[in-house]
């Protein structure tokens, strides 16, 4: 670094300090919320940060220009920027527990076996066989949970067919 640059840092430094001093804030980035940016609201501290090592020279007449030229500095008004979570889709509808049974049990009445396997929440192959068994315990009959157990061994037995029918293409 040459005596010039040297120079312009501290001038830099000082006139940051300034600055800070002049809007009563805490610390160097307080001052951004003061200059303003071309695509609206102010500058970003890591803007400012970059500005400070790469062009000083236009950083210190920003500075100059918002802050300590004026005699009331203004703080700039934030640029509009998306809420968090603003990417979330609006069209999906949210459901409760209960306005899921409600959607089930209506189309258990109406005999719409689709549907029903859709809403019905999907439970592994364990779970299934245990309430079966408690059902048929009970004596209680429920075709659905017997769908349930069906499509469970018929993935099962599909999956193996499918795993003996790549290993025995890979041999």
């Amino acid at each position: 670094m040459d005596e010039k640059q040297l120079m312009d840092e501290k001038q830099l430094e000082n006139l940051i300090q300034a600055a800070v001093k002049k809007i009563d804030g805490a610390k160097e980035n307080d001052i951004c919320h003061y200059i303003p940016v071309p695509t609206g609201g102010y500058i970003h501290h890591f803007t400012m940060r970059k500005m400070k090592s790469e062009n000083p020279g236009q950083l210190g007449e920003l500075i100059n220009k918002y802050i300590v030229s004026v005699s009331h500095p203004r703080e700039v008004t934030p640029k509009q920027r998306a809420a968090r979570g603003s990417r979330k889709r609006r069209d999906l509808y949210t459901f409760s527990k209960q306005d899921l049974e409600k959607v089930l049990n209506m189309a258990r009445l109406a005999g719409d076996k689709e549907m029903v396997r859709k809403l019905t929440p999907k439970k592994d192959l364990r779970t299934i066989k245990r309430e079966l068994i408690s059902s048929i315990r009970h004596g209680r009959i429920e075709p659905e949970l017997w769908n349930m157990y069906v499509e469970a061994m018929t993935n099962q037995a599909n999956s193996l067919l499918g795993n003996i029918n790549n290993t025995s293409l890979a041999i």
